[in-house]
Order: structure tokens, then sequence, then C-alpha cells
């Protein structure tokens, strides 16, 4: 009951001077509202940055440099390490192109296959997967040449010279997608490694059973030159680049864009927290020294409710519950500030941004947290003077009286 009534009597000499009550709200404002705002630019510059890095699959993609020889035993050792999100082999370019044709269209165009499988990053936004050897995902700029749609059925040919006479076979294709412009600017198809096989194997004059072509038989240990493989996340990308160069495989990747955006995102976080962290310990130490200050001025008021039995621990709380008060209002009026910033900010720029894309932005979190903080350093700067309460004795009222 008497920690109650010690609330009561808090709130109400905190709403009886408003003034000075309004002073420290507004100087919680002045403070925290443009940190609000500094780490909302922050966030949405560098966290937009860093949100195309990683939504970008290209972005992750590891390419070996040159040819190689690689076993399906040593991809497979490779598919199986956590930070490899997608790995498949590739077979040798000069055999991995397939005249296409429709029916559709007059012309018959040179398309380059590329080896996928249902994790292939480039075509989470398409339906269907080019699983076996007679599916396939065609790029965007070749179904527009064949003017083909998902479900059509294409031909494809390829020829070959074996044992002095000239072969050619054709192949019935169904097109079960087109991915997007951005995955393969060239005209070509994503294919089941099956298929990339089984061309190469024609082309090396080697029987294809699956399909019907004859030939010699293929040799019992396959290695392919090259492969496609992509990380799980864009910080997977550096430890992985190093893995390659310790075996003596050069690859190329992005990974100094990606060190770039992530240094840029180091020091200006650096930055926002050399700023916020002066800033709240100059508030802190500020509503402190208020604090102190009004329980010297109401010495008189605090040593009447010792005199009628108030203890000490309740009213270090009179002092705590008013810094309460205006961590909470201050808070409330600093995130007023910063949206109607954030909102000034982003409709400036809103031109040069695209759809869904802002300047300024904070998460929910975000609000919480910066909340919480508030409140702590408020409540810890309080019991500065709470201190100061604890010390006034009950006969300092009698002797006022």
């Amino acid at each position: 009951m008497r920690l109650l009534k010690v609330f009561r009597l808090a709130t109400r000499d905190y709403a009886h001077e408003w003034q000075m009550s309004g002073c420290f709200v507004l100087a919680l404002a002045a403070v925290l509202g443009p940190m609000l705002v500094l780490f909302g630019l922050k966030f949405g510059v560098v966290g937009g940055m860093l949100d195309q890095l990683i939504e970008d699959p290209a972005n992750r993609e590891i390419r070996p440099v040159g040819s190689g020889r690689y076993t399906a035993a040593w991809l497979t050792k490779l598919r199986q390490r956590p930070d490899v999100a997608f790995v498949v082999p590739r077979t040798r370019s000069i055999a991995a192109t397939l005249q296409l044709k429709s029916d559709r269209a007059s012309r018959i165009i040179n398309a380059e296959m590329i080896p996928s499988d249902n994790k292939d990053p480039l075509l989470e936004t398409v339906r269907g997967r080019a699983n076996g050897l007679k599916r396939i995902v065609l790029s965007r700029g070749a179904a527009e040449k064949l003017k083909v749609e998902p479900g059509d059925v294409i031909d494809g040919s390829l020829a070959r010279r074996f044992r002095g006479r000239h072969e050619r076979v054709h192949l019935p294709l169904e097109v079960v997608g087109i991915a997007p412009a951005r995955a393969f600017s060239r005209d070509g198809a994503f294919v089941d490694v099956l298929l990339l096989e089984a061309l190469e194997d024609f082309r090396d004059g080697h029987a294809v059973p699956a399909l019907g072509w004859s030939g010699t038989e293929p040799p019992a240990q396959r290695t392919y030159p090259g492969f496609r493989l992509y990380a799980h996340s864009i910080y997977d990308v550096p430890g992985l680049e190093r893995l390659f160069r310790e075996a003596g495989i050069d690859v190329r990747t992005r990974s100094a864009d990606i060190e770039l955006v992530m240094k840029m995102d180091r020091n200006l976080s650096a930055i926002y927290w050399a700023i916020a962290i002066i800033g709240l310990i100059g508030f802190s130490l500020s509503l402190g020294a208020s604090l102190w200050a009004n329980v010297d001025r109401k010495r008189k008021e605090l040593s009447v409710l010792r005199l009628v039995g108030f203890r000490t621990g309740d009213i270090i709380w009179f002092p705590m519950v008013q810094a309460f008060y205006t961590a909470i209002l201050g808070w409330t009026l600093a995130v007023v500030l910063y949206r109607l910033a954030a909102w000034a900010i982003n409709d400036m720029l809103g031109d040069q941004l695209a759809d869904g894309q802002a300047v300024c932005v904070l998460l929910p979190e975000h609000y919480l947290w910066s909340l919480a903080v508030t409140t702590a350093a408020a409540v810890l700067a309080a019991a500065l003077a709470g201190m100061r309460s604890a010390r006034i004795e009950p006969s300092e009222g009698l002797r006022e009286i």
C-alpha cells in the first residue's frame, strides 16, 4: 500500500509540475529523435545494400577459372558441406550446346545448356524443374525468340562426325518453365546433368542407350572440367574461396563487393554506437543531476513522507517513477519526430528508389530496443536522486514546520 501511494504521489507531483516535466521530455526527445533518424538511415541504406547482396544469387556464386578434372565423388563430398547450398558439375562448354527450334518460329537458335537441379537458386521463382532427359527451362531471351511458353514442346538437335559419317539426332524437349531475365542473359536452357552428359557422350562418339543413340562404350570413370556452385549465404563466400585456393583451385567470386558493404556496415555501426553512447551518457547525467536538484528542492515534502511512516525504500521510488514517465513520454515524442523525418526523407528520395525500398526505415524490434534502453538509462540515472532522497531525515520536516 505504501508503494502504491508513492506511485500516486509521484504521478500527481509529475503532473502538477508539468512545465519542468515537459522540459525533461523535450530534452530526451531532442537526444533520442536524431539518433533514431541516424540509425534508420544506417539500417535503411546499408541494410538495403546487404539485402540486395543476400537476395541476388549471383553474389553467392563461386566460379572456377580454367578447366580441371573433378570427379563425381569429389563433387558429392563438396555438396555435403553446410556452407554449400548448390553444386552441379559442368561438361565441356563446346559440348554443352544444342540447336533449338519450335513450330511457332522460323529461326533456329544455338542455345547453351546450363546444368541445373531442383535446388537451383537462379530458378527459385520458376515452378517447373528440368528433371530428366526431355525437360528444360528456357532463358527469357531464348523463349522470346522461339515464341514458346511453358508446356510447349520444341525440337532439339545436334550433329557429330562419327566413323567418317555425318550424323544428326533430334530430341523432343518439353519447356517446363521460363527463367527470369536476370538468371541468364544469353540464349540458353537449364537442363538436367544427365542430358548434358548425354550430349557430351554423343559428340564424343559414345552410345547413349537411354535416348537410342549408338556409339562406342562410354568411359567407366567420368570427370568434369568445371562446376556451378553457390554458397549458402554471402557470409560463406570468403571461407569457400579460401578453401578452393588452398586446394589449388583458382575461383572467381564477388567477395570484394561483399566485404566492401560489410566493412561499411561495421564502420557506420561503430560511428552510430559512439554517438548513441555519448548522447545516452550525456542525457543520463543531465537527467540525474536535474532529479538530484529536484530532490533537494523537495527536501521538506520528502521528509514529511518519512515522518508519516514511509520507509527509505519507498522514498527511493519517488524520483524513479518520475524518470520512468519521462522515458516513456520522451521516447513517444522521439518516435513521432522520427516518423515525420523518415516520411520526409523517403518521400524526397522516392523517385530514386525501387518499389518497396526505403532509405530511412526501422523494424519493430528497433523501437522496442530503443524503449528498453531509454527506460533503463532513465531509471538508472534516477537512482542517483533516489540515493539522495534516502538520506533525508524525518527531523528535517519537523524543523521546517
